[in-house]
């Protein structure tokens, strides 16, 4: 154990003097802790049900629990990440050498490899798991959608990236009000398929809200990095966030998960709702205030160490997190229910038995990033022919995945 903390510490200690002294420790501190805040949400709220045939299906337990509400209020942390994704964007797009094409290219394609890796490497598990051991084909369904399910994340993520020429101008002409015809948008397509003309209104409208919806919290990161947002505005963001998101919920019946719940009919996440943009402004505005005190805090090289390795394994961890989870579950679906991994999530039995899987979770996901991390790296010695391959093959698993075939 003593060799242990001595690594760690050396570690920490390499890392630390490693470190440029320009370095935005509290941006990276923040980005942290949002990445993080997605498999503890998957893996905390995530369940599995094993039908008479032995395959998987999806459950949760807050279609039992649902006092469990204000846990999703905290986990759903992706307005941190698009705000402080904003504020990043803002400091790379000022240091590009290139042009703005090159610039947007090369942060992209950090985005696509590893997508394409982990769709690319599940399509060739399918065939090899069904007919080599087994599996059920509606448990490869469901693993295939928790697989994707993340991932929509990248595509937004992808949109909103390349709005950032455009998010920059109306960051520098309006400053912080540039997010506000955003929230706009959001409350009218919410008024419309939820106020008094709703039977009216096609279900399609709501897919309106998806850019405005994720977009939001990006160009408020990137008025933060044009210097246009000062902490009267964030004072203001987190006390009128969180107002709304207290009016939404206590006078207009808005669901109080933050994540879709089996069975009912509304859901804030998928695409975004007005309650959402409430909750990632009061984020934000609170972000934004301790912005400081957490940069303070990182200087310490046992705080900051973590922080690194977490944003050097971004999109392994957002790409991979639901594979680890599944590595336990499949294999433990033969031997039938076993207690917070397969089995109906009814109990506060299964909840603190799921609290122990935890651990387990996270390191099948350091093992499995050990070869995974090297998606994220540049595909330089792959030719044509194999990145031909590997987008066929994603494009197959995508096509599984939705349930298109």
């Amino acid at each position: 154990m003593s060799s242990l903390a001595t690594m760690a510490r050396r570690t920490a200690r390499t890392i630390e003097s490693g470190t440029p002294a320009h370095r935005d420790r509290a941006i990276d501190g923040l980005r942290a802790l949002a990445l993080l805040a997605v498999p503890t949400g998957h893996w905390l709220l995530g369940g599995f049900t094993l039908s008479s045939d032995g395959a998987l299906h999806n459950a949760s337990p807050l279609g039992t629990f649902a006092g469990l509400a204000p846990v999703s209020w905290v986990l759903q942390m992706l307005g941190i990440f698009f705000l402080v994704g904003g504020y990043a964007s803002v400091l790379s797009y000022r240091r590009r050498k290139g042009s703005t094409r090159a610039w947007l290219g090369g942060r992209l394609a950090r985005l696509g490899r590893p997508v394409l890796g982990v769709t690319a490497v599940w399509a060739a598990l399918l065939p090899v798991l069904h007919f080599g051991f087994d599996v059920p084909v509606d448990t490869l369904r469901t693993a295939s959608t928790l697989v994707i399910q993340p991932l929509w994340f990248v595509g937004v993520y992808t949109v909103v990236t390349a709005l950032t020429p455009l998010c920059v101008r109306a960051a520098r002409r309006l400053g912080v009000w540039a997010a506000a015809p955003l929230l706009g948008s959001v409350a009218v397509v919410d008024f419309l398929r939820y106020g008094p003309y709703a039977d009216a209104v096609p279900s399609w409208l709501s897919l309106l809200n998806i850019l405005p919806g994720w977009l939001f919290a990006y160009q408020l990161g990137v008025s933060w990095g044009e210097g246009r947002v000062t902490r009267r505005h964030a004072r203001w963001l987190l006390a009128g966030g969180a107002a709304l998101f207290a009016v939404l919920l206590l006078a207009f019946d808005y669901p109080a998960s933050m994540v879709g719940v089996p069975g009912e009919a509304r859901t804030n996440s998928h695409p975004p709702s007005l309650l959402v943009l409430a909750l990632a402004a009061a984020q934000s505005g609170a972000a934004i205030l301790l912005r400081d005190r957490l940069g303070k805090l990182l200087k310490r090289p046992a705080l900051w160490a973590p922080v690194v390795v977490v944003n050097l394994s971004a999109m392994t961890i957002l790409c991979w997190h639901q594979t680890a989870m599944l590595a336990a579950a499949v294999p433990a679906s033969y031997l039938g229910e076993v207690p917070g991994l397969v089995g109906a999530p009814d109990s506060v039995g299964w909840i603190l038995a799921r609290l122990a899987w935890m651990p387990v979770f996270a390191g099948l996901l350091v093992l499995i990033g050990r070869y995974a991390r090297g998606f994220e790296s540049p595909w330089a010695g792959t030719g044509p022919g194999r990145r031909t391959l590997a987008g066929l093959l994603a494009a197959g698993f995508a096509v599984f995945a939705l349930g298109l075939a």
